[in-house]
């Protein structure tokens, strides 16, 4: 089973243009979709495509129509008690793919409210392989809350990813190797705000990355997954460096990607594949999200990691 926990859940509203973005103008939409959004509901949703058990743990009351919708769908909740209602994250989609995305804050919690979550995810951790700790943090939470949870979860038998950024991100690393997880999955941008070196510059570079990895790794985590967009990954582990390119790509919507990417490396875990083997499923997972409209989630069949292209970086 994976276990997500999501301390900022989202509607996901999608605006799809008929043309460019026009700012300041006023444009007709083609379309609009809502999802159940956030980073770890999003990796429930692609266990529930894939035929994985999971349980997704957010702030929600039991009657909302969040929860009840996710439930509906098949996605098992374990929902704890929410500082307020859950918050809409609006996307808006151009023709050619270029995504703008407005996030709201969410809102603002207490100590009360994120023990309630931590609580949630130590007491299922003895049934997980994985407990994923990922999204951004609602405002009041301490910014050590993930590197508190991981170091919280370590004495239990479930590995421990995290995706996040800013000051939880720094938060984390400034805490390797106490709360070191077994997986990191910063993109390029957040690999480089650990590091002050220019993201651009770091994105276009395979062996920064792993560089840039490679010092993390030192520090005590496990494994460190950096997504890179059209640029692929990069996968770090004590044992070497891998980067992957992933297949031509009409690309859709890039929102919700390194979340697909993230549940390809877990799913490729749990089927005992190796590193190189873990990296070419994320890379080809984020890669069919990207052709997907919103934060859609590919199913199996609509990903092909044979068409990932894996070349070893170093030892």
């Amino acid at each position: 089973m994976i276990v997500t926990l999501t301390p900022n859940p989202s509607i996901d509203r999608t605006i799809t243009l008929g043309g460019p973005l026009r700012r300041g103008g006023v444009q007709k939409a083609t379309s609009t979709g809502d999802q159940h959004g956030g980073k770890g509901v999003n990796i429930s949703r692609a266990c529930l495509a894939a035929g994985l058990s999971t349980v997704a743990v957010l702030p929600a009351h039991e009657e909302d129509p969040f929860v009840v919708g996710l439930r509906h769908s098949g996605v098992e909740c374990r929902p704890v008690p929410p500082a307020g209602p859950i918050r809409t994250n609006i996307t808006i989609t151009e023709p050619d793919g270029t995504t703008t995305k407005v996030n709201t804050p969410g809102a603002r919690v207490t100590p009360e409210h994120t023990e309630a979550m931590a609580r949630a995810v130590t007491d299922l951790a003895p049934h997980s392989a994985w407990t994923v700790l990922a999204g951004s943090l609602p405002p009041g939470a301490e910014s050590t809350f993930y590197a508190d949870a991981a170091q919280r979860l370590h004495p239990t038998p479930t590995k421990v990813a995290v995706d996040t950024s800013g000051a939880a991100l720094a938060s984390l690393a400034a805490a390797l190797p106490v709360a070191a997880p077994d997986l990191m999955k910063p993109n390029g941008e957040e690999l480089a705000s650990l590091t002050g070196v220019d993201p651009v510059a770091l994105e276009a570079d395979p062996l920064a990355v792993a560089a840039a990895a490679q010092a993390l790794v030192r520090r005590g985590a496990g494994a460190v997954l950096a997504s890179l967009g059209a640029n692929g990954a990069v996968l770090a582990t004590a044992e070497g460096s891998w980067h992957a390119t992933p297949p031509p790509t009409t690309v859709v919507s890039t929102v919700g990607a390194g979340d697909s990417s993230l549940f390809g490396y877990l799913l490729a875990d749990q089927r005992g594949l190796d590193a190189p083997g873990r990296l070419a499923m994320a890379v080809a997972y984020g890669s069919a999200a990207a052709a997907l409209p919103g934060t859609t989630v590919p199913t199996p069949d609509q990903v092909n990691p044979d068409l990932v292209t894996v070349t070893v970086l170093g030892g």
